[in-house]
């Protein structure tokens, strides 16, 4: 008996649109590991990753309006990477006013560093925050502040806000903590608000408790 013969597609298995994406992606993936060299180890492999998205967008708007001549490799990944250094993210709204988000640090001159914790005395490191245009009794006032917010947090949050603070990713972080994406945005933004309370409690208004979940 002989078997039917499958036509090119399923043989293949990958549609030519994408055959002629992952063709182009060695010289993509080099480009954004040039670009984005000096950042840290997870830094830049999430920078390399985004850079891939936003090229693939751009890749599959192209092919959606006949534009296939236009498609280059190095000109997608130049572009790419300008949006990824202004802080813009496939699927993300640009948000200049949280600290964490990249266009809050190219639009306020931010630099996050780790927050390396001591577990031999209990504290936490010099290395927070740092922003050259704040007056250094700020900088010594936020350091003696964010400890003692932190403990104000549940386990579950304050595990979450510490992740975050060293410059994990959303993705990460809900991988570790076995929750979605969507809710360690939602944490986040209750973590934002929860240090804006304790900020209020410094002006004699009351201190908000994170929550439990």
């Amino acid at each position: 008996m002989i078997a039917p013969e499958k036509n090119k597609e399923q043989v293949v298995g990958i549609p030519d649109k994408q055959k002629q994406f992952l063709e182009m992606l060695p010289e993509i993936r080099r480009h954004a590991c040039f670009a984005f060299r000096a950042l840290r180890f997870e830094a830049k492999e999430e920078a390399v990753a985004e850079t891939i998205a936003n090229v693939f967008v751009a890749f599959s708007r192209l092919m959606e309006q006949g534009k296939e001549t236009k498609i280059y490799a190095s000109v997608l990944t130049r572009y790419a990477v300008a949006q990824i250094r202004s802080g813009r993210k496939v699927g993300k709204s640009l948000n200049s006013n949280c600290v964490l988000s990249d266009a809050a640090r190219q639009k306020h001159g931010l630099h996050i560093d780790r927050l390396d914790y001591s577990t031999k005395c209990g504290e936490w490191f010099e290395f927070i925050v740092e922003d050259r245009r704040t007056p250094v009794p700020d900088q010594a006032a936020f350091r003696c502040d964010f400890p003692q917010w932190l403990n104000n947090l549940t386990c579950q949050k304050r595990q979450i806000a510490e992740k975050l603070a060293v410059g994990n990713s959303t993705r990460k972080v809900a991988q570790e903590c076995k929750v979605s994406p969507g809710r360690i945005s939602q944490i986040r933004r209750e973590l934002e608000n929860s240090w804006q309370e304790f900020h209020g409690e410094l002006e004699d208004c009351p201190r908000t408790t994170v929550a439990d979940e």
